[in-house]
């Protein structure tokens, strides 16, 4: 019989009103809006600024190429089961990295990704927090219940 029960069952599919419809392509409007607020923020247009000058300038491209080339060099030894050649490697990878962050355009374009990255994460947060805020006041908290209870 039990079986018999369970070949009745239909899984509901989802099914939108217009109003549903759009009431999605407000918020996505909306979505796109912010989106667009953050692509020309000065944030955006300085990093923007900066990886230009970045890919453009020649030293900075070949430090870049050094350490992806030792990286692939560590890799190899490691499977090679070479520590001490690592530790050389990693060494001279560590060097070359303090060259690069010592090159004024690469650490602010380094603090340019830490302030875009800061403004999408306290965006995010904004939209949480005031989403929370909203349920809880206009439906109430949920109280969390135990089976035992």
């Amino acid at each position: 019989m039990s079986g018999q029960r369970w070949r009745n069952l239909t899984y509901p599919t989802k099914h939108y009103r217009n109003i549903d419809m759009i009431v999605r392509e407000d918020i996505l409007a909306k979505a796109r809006e912010l989106a667009e607020l953050i692509a020309t923020s000065s944030e955006v247009e300085f990093y923007k600024k900066a990886e230009k000058q970045i890919a453009n300038n020649e030293n900075i491209q070949r430090i870049i190429s050094a350490i992806k080339k030792k990286q692939k060099e560590a890799v190899a030894f490691e499977k090679f089961e070479n520590p001490q050649m690592v530790k050389k490697i990693e060494g001279e990878i560590e060097e070359l990295q303090k060259q690069l962050d010592e090159i004024p355009i690469v650490s602010q374009f380094k603090q340019s990704q830490e302030d875009l990255n800061y403004l999408l994460q306290l965006v995010m947060t904004v939209v949480r927090d005031t989403v929370s805020e909203k349920i809880n006041v206009e439906q109430g908290k949920a109280e969390r219940t135990s089976c035992s209870e």
